[in-house]
């Protein structure tokens, strides 16, 4: 196998290919639409235009588990990549966990629709903007990984310093939540859906420390 086709994971492979770009796009779209959503909450509530939201984060979860499947069964039947199978496998799994995270936490906004008061909503709207750049970073990083493997650090670098700024925000806002004169039921509540939001940028680091080896193996 020559040095390019090495470096680029697949070689006729142009199926598998377009189900993974497939599925990345679909991570990426949800962490607009989660971003999007959360907004939406703080403005105006569990309202219709946050439920759509909602449904369409729901809907790109369940279209993106469909792609991880048949790429798990494309990898095994077709025998593909068989030198990088593993490392194909874990990464679509941790990213696919990435998008249940978002589902998860905003069927929690809907189901419990935590209070949220304006003097809390600033801290939100960062921390929600921060952990989404650390997914879309984290997105960029995946792409490289099988075209240009040498690209991965340099984005894996930034979903790290975007999880830091991330867990500062989180830090700065839970502190205000208890510091604030509301009943401690109610700070335990808020602190929960800090914690939630701030678990996108905490796993997009974990999956970018699992990509940096994979990166590694692909180039040495």
């Amino acid at each position: 196998m020559s040095r390019m086709n090495k470096m680029r994971l697949f070689g006729r492979t142009k199926d598998l290919e377009g189900q993974i770009d497939e599925f990345l796009d679909k991570l990426s779209e949800a962490a607009v639409i989660f971003r999007l959503a959360v907004r939406t909450y703080l403005k105006e509530g569990a309202n219709g235009d946050f439920k759509s939201k909602l449904k369409a984060v729901n809907k790109l979860e369940s279209e993106a588990d469909d792609l991880r499947r048949n790429i798990e069964k494309e990898l095994y039947t077709h025998t593909l990549i068989p030198d990088a199978r593993g490392d194909v496998l874990g990464l679509i799994e941790t990213l696919d966990h990435l998008l249940n995270l978002f589902e998860g936490t905003l069927w929690a906004i809907a189901i419990e629709k935590p209070s949220i008061s304006s003097e809390f909503m600033p801290g939100f709207r960062k921390l929600t903007n921060m952990v989404v750049q650390a997914a879309d970073a984290l997105v960029l990083a995946a792409r490289s990984f099988f075209r240009a493997p040498h690209m991965v650090g340099d984005h894996n670098h930034k979903v790290m310093i975007y999880e830091k700024e991330a867990d500062k925000i989180s830090t700065r806002l839970k502190m205000d939540i208890f510091d604030a004169e509301i009943e401690l039921a109610h700070k335990a509540h808020l602190r929960n859906f800090v914690e939630q939001i701030d678990n996108v940028a905490d796993w997009a680091e974990d999956v970018a420390d699992r990509l940096a080896i994979y990166a590694i193996k692909r180039t040495v």
